[in-house]
């Protein structure tokens, strides 16, 4: 399992089977959101696969599907409440983490600039240095 910590409260990975939930309730984490659409890959476990090992071990799971290539602004701000809300600490996927961490993200700008976002994101192993104007446009918005 890859799980990458972007936060004190958030930690991002690549796609989990649910025979990895129990290292990731042992690991502490309180809350998994799922942000890929059941059915992207034939390989992957649906996220209800996921809800039911968790379930048994008492961590939340929350299915926000994002379809790659196509996150929006009401993904992020969903996000960014999801992770408010959730007990903490939480562990988000996706295919490959970048949705999660994108969502991460594009949901901080304006709390922190987009230096600090980009540096989390790359010590997590993600570059989303190509966000930075997107960052910035999004800080002046707020």
């Amino acid at each position: 399992m890859d799980v990458r910590k972007v936060t004190e409260d958030l930690s991002v990975a690549p796609q989990i089977s649910a025979d990895e939930v129990a290292e990731i309730a042992a690991a502490g984490f309180k809350t998994i959101i799922c942000n890929r659409p059941d059915g992207e890959d034939a390989l992957q476990p649906g996220c209800q696969a996921i809800s039911d090992a968790a379930s048994r071990l008492g961590v939340a799971v929350v299915h926000q599907p994002v379809v790659s290539g196509q996150l929006g602004m009401a993904d992020v701000v969903a996000f960014k409440k999801l992770v408010e809300d959730a007990q903490k600490p939480v562990l988000a996927y996706c295919r490959s983490g970048t949705r999660c961490v994108t969502l991460w993200g594009l949901s901080q700008a304006g709390n922190l600039s987009s230096q600090e976002i980009i540096g989390a994101a790359a010590i997590a192993g993600y570059d989303l240095s190509g966000l930075a104007a997107t960052l910035d446009s999004l800080a002046q918005q707020k």
